[in-house]
């Protein structure tokens, strides 16, 4: 590349390099219809590409993307968008090579203020007909011992006790819907996008749950009018740091936000919109009234996947999950512990069985062009785990199965989160409650059961013999004999 890239902009598109892909439609012709909360890499790469798909056809241009944030980090994401016109670079990474596109579908991005009023007078506008939401796993105010809405967080108490002034995404679409009743106004779908099994069910107690505790007349309004899909959501999406950004101007594109992913993408919707939605089955989404064994199949073997490469390749120092695919003592762990301890509780869905499915993960974590790092992967483990391996340990021990390698999974975690690798090197804080897991994970090293006595993460798992006796055993090799001494035993 020759020339001097290109600044992002709407004014500056026909001036972009001949092979980059763009939007064919202008902003001008758009007009919003969804306000999405939480605009990180994984909904430019996923969700807004969906849309930009369907505006390429001239279709769904009255459900353009006004993005809107919750924290005081998200301003710094508005103030980079909006400086280039809500565009974004998307760079595909095959192991054949990469390619590059413009996707257009956002038009404008909220101020971010304490107490949420832009983001409330958006969604009160009858424009606005979705409401979707990106605000990882850890973010929906659920127990993660007993998988319910937690009424008793701080948040959730202050937006009960101040409904006009909230902090959290759930507060501001409690009393958006609020004025929206007030006002006539109909209701809008609430669209969670981020990875939760039956995550339709879990945002629906979330705003139900919050809105009964200040407005119950609302809460039931809420309830019948509004509807909450579940869907499924699938595409590898790393962080985005100076090498991205490097990609983006290597393609003749200064972009400072640009995001990179693999080249696979997957939907799955419940078809359940309150009040309409882009035909996103058109450009291959899938609608379906049985969303559940989709998420359960890419929640077991992806999701809980990751989580059992991640830890272990923090300890043995594998910079990327590609990394960790590669190693002969991580890559064997993983399919073990996959075909033996994960697959048996997967159910086939149409066109894919459990043992395809993970040979599709396989390959994809193995693309050497993923820069994903395994940090990214093993960030806020109390979610993570309480949501994707836990479930499976407990149908596993339901069901008289074997539990060796998802015990260790969590052994080689709770070593993990001491903050130190097997050569001695840090692991920098990694977690919302990273303090409170280190001091319990320095503890555990003596006193196994400390680990697995987190009632909020564990539950009654915690004091399962079964688990009990292996993830001790497990944790104490990791400190006597080290992590891979612990992953040859199991493998052996």
């Amino acid at each position: 590349m020759t020339q001097d890239p290109v600044r992002l902009g709407r004014a500056m598109l026909g001036t972009l390099p001949e092979d980059i892909a763009r939007p064919g439609y202008d902003a001008a012709d758009l007009s919003p219809g969804i306000v999405h909360i939480g605009t990180g890499n994984f909904h430019r790469a996923h969700q807004a590409w969906y849309l930009h798909r369907l505006m390429q056809q001239g279709l769904a241009r009255d459900w353009a993307i006004i993005g809107a944030g919750v924290r005081p980090g998200d301003a710094l994401m508005r103030e980079r968008l909006l400086a280039q016109d809500c565009l974004t670079t998307l760079i595909e990474l095959s192991p054949e090579g990469t390619s590059a596109e413009v996707c257009g579908a956002m038009i404008d991005f909220l101020p971010v203020t304490p107490d949420n009023a832009p983001l409330i007078a958006q969604m009160a506008d009858p424009a606005i007909r979705i409401v979707s939401l990106t605000v990882t796993e850890g973010g929906y105010f659920v127990n993660p011992a007993t998988g319910q809405f937690d009424p008793t967080h701080p948040d959730i108490a202050h937006d009960a006790t101040h409904p006009g002034t909230p902090r959290t995404a759930f507060g501001a679409i409690v009393a958006a819907l609020g004025q929206r009743r007030a006002a006539g106004h109909g209701p809008f779908t609430v669209q969670s996008c981020d990875n939760l099994r039956g995550n339709g069910a879990i945002t629906r107690d979330a705003v139900v749950g919050l809105a009964r505790l200040s407005d119950p007349d609302l809460a039931a309004w809420i309830a019948g009018a509004c509807t909450f899909p579940n869907s499924m959501v699938d595409c590898i999406v790393p962080a985005t740091g100076p090498a991205e950004i490097a990609a983006a101007r290597a393609f003749g594109i200064e972009d400072a936000a640009p995001v990179t992913h693999e080249n696979f993408r997957q939907w799955v919707i419940e078809d359940a919109f309150c009040a309409g939605r882009p035909p996103w089955d058109q450009v291959g989404a899938t609608f379906t009234d049985d969303v559940h064994d989709y998420e359960a199949m890419k929640i077991r073997i992806l999701n809980a996947g990751h989580q059992v490469l991640a830890n272990a390749g923090e300890l043995l120092g594998c910079a990327t999950i590609a990394d960790c695919m590669g190693d002969p003592r991580i890559a064997p762990f993983w399919r073990q512990v996959e075909a033996a301890e994960i697959l048996p509780h997967v159910a086939p869905v149409p066109g894919m069985t459990p043992e395809a499915y993970m040979q599709l993960i396989e390959s994809r974590f193995a693309n050497p062009a993923i820069r994903d790092t395994t940090r990214r992967v093993a960030f806020d483990g109390a979610a993570r785990h309480a949501g994707f391996v836990l479930p499976i340990l407990r149908d596993a021990l339901a069901a008289g199965a074997p539990i060796e390698g998802l015990a260790l999974v969590e052994a080689l975690w709770a070593r993990m989160c001491t903050g130190t690798r097997e050569d001695g090197s840090e692991i920098a804080p990694n977690d919302p409650q990273w303090d409170a897991l280190t001091r319990l994970a320095e503890i555990a090293r003596s006193t196994p059961a400390t680990w697995r006595g987190q009632a909020d993460i564990y539950g009654p798992l915690g004091e399962n013999p079964r688990f009990a006796l292996a993830f001790d055993r497990w944790l104490s090799m990791i400190w006597s004999q080290g992590t891979e001494a612990a992953l040859a035993d199991y493998l052996g």
